[in-house]
């Protein structure tokens, strides 16, 4: 039991560092031209300290999302390894989609920080992407794999927020 959830934890670090890692750290980074935090040249102003609460809420409800994968549905974050049960505790109660929602977080935090309207751009494109691959892929997949339950499961709990 030890040694399998070990596995697990370190699968999702590593689709951790996969999908989120790219989305939200690596692209950022390349569009922005510069690190996030070391960029802050100058006195903190407010848009600093709203960026980073921002950031760390998204970092937040990512951790939590990827906490209960592992606990409740027994797989990893990435559509590669799956989780084996359905999810619906946590933060799953408000909306289907919580880990999309902190991704979308981290880079609205990243944006408000370094206002930079190439990573706002950015994040319109990354939240069209998630939407459409969720209603494409991702919600048909989930009720394949879990039908009546998801079924009742979508009819209780919205998409987004």
């Amino acid at each position: 039991m030890v040694i399998s959830r070990f596995r697990l934890i370190l699968r999702n670090l590593f689709f951790f560092l996969l999908h989120p890692g790219l989305v939200a750290f690596l692209i950022p980074y390349l569009i922005a031209g510069e690190n996030l935090f070391v960029s802050i040249a100058g006195p903190i102003l407010f848009h600093h300290f709203l960026g980073v609460l921002i950031f760390i809420a998204g970092i937040l409800i990512l951790l939590l999302c990827i906490w209960r994968f592992i606990i409740d549905g027994k797989g990893t974050l990435s559509p590669l390894d799956p989780t084996r049960r359905l999810v619906t505790t946590g933060l799953y109660r408000i909306t289907r989609n919580p880990m999309y929602v902190g991704v979308i977080l981290i880079l609205l935090g990243e944006f408000v920080i370094l206002s930079k309207g190439l990573l706002f751009l950015y994040t319109l494109i990354i939240f069209a992407v998630f939407h459409f691959f969720i209603i494409f892929w991702e919600e048909p997949r989930l009720w394949r794999d879990f039908g009546a339950a998801y079924e009742e499961y979508k009819a209780q709990t919205r998409r987004w927020i």
